[in-house]
């Protein structure tokens, strides 16, 4: 198959979603039972059912047949980070002991030659694993990190959104830049890879701890210049951070004003976490767009707080979910999800199957306006695509014997699942390598 004529077709139980279901309800999604995924040139032709669609298809065609198995849009992940792969699992701190005991010190090897290219290549693989095919990533403080990272997904030819780290204050000094060379090397980094085939980039002031207001001032103007641009920090995760953060900039209202001060406050704006938000963030996220991106594993492991997502509905603030690996302990957006069903549940709040599978495809894609792109199966849409078998677990498979429609296998999908129900991961249309693990270092 050459990425620019041939075609191919999945056939399996299409799903995928055109609305949003809290608005639109069933209409929202699409479910074919017997369903074929047309690809041309690494793009969807068309969606719908096998029957009418198979006498379409050339000759030549390459009909793969996934059957019984589910067929949705590549997962999105909106916030992780690729330099903490091996900070994971790391016990007994919170935010910013667990930022210096264990991340700025793992963050430091990426200065050695070959390091960052290691871990772009399991990071790929993990998330390839996991079924996502899109992510906002944080790469380290090291243009060669984001260099690294790029140049791999590049091969793959993932859609992905990444940036360099820019910290220039309360970090080890192997891990500080300044505001010019921030800057400077964010700027390079930009002109080199923005745009560049399926790479994206995001300028990337870790947060407001880590940069002066000279670096944040150069942030901004990097957001300027270059409109179309992500922007990615964190804002709002941990009541300590939050009081530093004041401390550092007395004359701000609040967090959120720190930002929007710079001039990174905008609806290209993912901003991690917003758990203790004040009421006039919430304001501020709404009336500029800037997204909110809901960590539900890493705000649990590291007892940052509940993510009020029903209050940030309410204030028409755009929320993406996330699993901010290493904070986060999962690199499966299934079970980011069976995480985020409970941390609403808490707080009195639902997230139903169909809810959950959309917030982690088009919802997400929304979120980070690239649903022209990716997300859905509707025409023109990039062909990125996971194949989901529900049953993949002994407890998943007897479960299903007792569910009475799609939405209750969603749910035990949603509830039960993770990477081991991912069949294939597709990029593009073309099959992703999924590596074998049989243990050991």
């Amino acid at each position: 198959m050459t990425a620019t004529t041939a075609t191919r077709a999945l056939r399996g139980r299409l799903v995928w979603f055109v609305a949003d279901p809290h608005d639109a309800g069933e209409a929202a999604h699409r479910f074919v039972e017997d369903g074929l995924l047309v690809i041309e040139g690494g793009v969807v032709k068309a969606a719908g059912e096998a029957r009418a669609l198979l006498p379409t298809l050339p000759a030549a065609a390459e009909v793969i047949d996934h059957r019984p198995h589910l067929i949705m849009p590549g997962f999105i992940d909106a916030h992780i980070h690729m330099p903490q792969t091996q900070v994971v699992a790391s016990y007994g701190a919170q935010l910013i002991e667990w930022l210096n005991k264990y991340t700025f010190v793992e963050e430091q090897k990426l200065s050695q030659q070959g390091h960052a290219e290691k871990l772009s290549r399991f990071f790929l693989d993990e998330l390839l694993a996991s079924g996502t095919t899109t992510a906002a990533v944080y790469c380290s403080v090291h243009p060669q990190s984001a260099e690294a990272f790029f140049a791999e997904s590049e091969r793959r030819n993932t859609r992905m959104i990444a940036g360099k780290v820019m910290m220039d204050r309360n970090a080890p000094e192997a891990l500080r830049d300044t505001a010019e060379s921030g800057y400077r090397d964010s700027r390079a980094l930009i002109d080199r890879w923005h745009g560049k085939g399926r790479q994206l980039y995001a300028i990337t002031p870790r947060f407001a701890l880590t940069s002066t207001p000279e670096q944040l001032a150069a942030a901004g103007r990097l957001a300027a210049e270059h409109p179309g641009c992500h922007v990615q920090t964190h804002i709002n995760e941990n009541r300590a951070e939050i009081a530093f953060a004041r401390e550092l900039y007395p004359d701000a209202a609040d967090y959120a004003d720190i930002y929007a001060r710079h001039g990174l406050l905008g609806p290209q704006s993912l901003m991690g976490h917003c758990i203790h938000m004040l009421h006039n963030e919430w304001s501020a996220f709404a009336e500029t767009g800037a997204v909110a991106v809901f960590c539900p594993t890493s705000n649990l492991f590291l007892g940052s707080g509940l993510f009020d997502w029903a209050h940030a509905r309410k204030l028409g603030v755009n929320v993406a979910v996330a699993t901010d690996i290493g904070g986060g302990t999962s690199y499966s957006m299934l079970r980011t999800m069976a995480e985020a069903y409970k941390v609403l549940q808490l707080q009195g709040q639902s997230l139903p199957a169909f809810a959950a599978l959309h917030a982690i495809t088009l919802g997400n894609a929304v979120a980070l306006g690239l649903d022209h792109l990716i997300g859905s199966f509707e025409p023109g849409r990039e062909a990125d695509a996971v194949v989901l078998d529900t049953g993949a677990t002994r407890a998943m498979a007897h479960r299903l014997e007792t569910v009475r429609d799609l939405a209750e296998e969603l749910f035990v999908l949603v509830t039960l699942g993770d990477e081991r129900n991912v069949v294939a991961t597709y990029v593009m249309g073309e099959l992703a390598d999924r590596p074998s693990f049989s243990g050991g270092a």
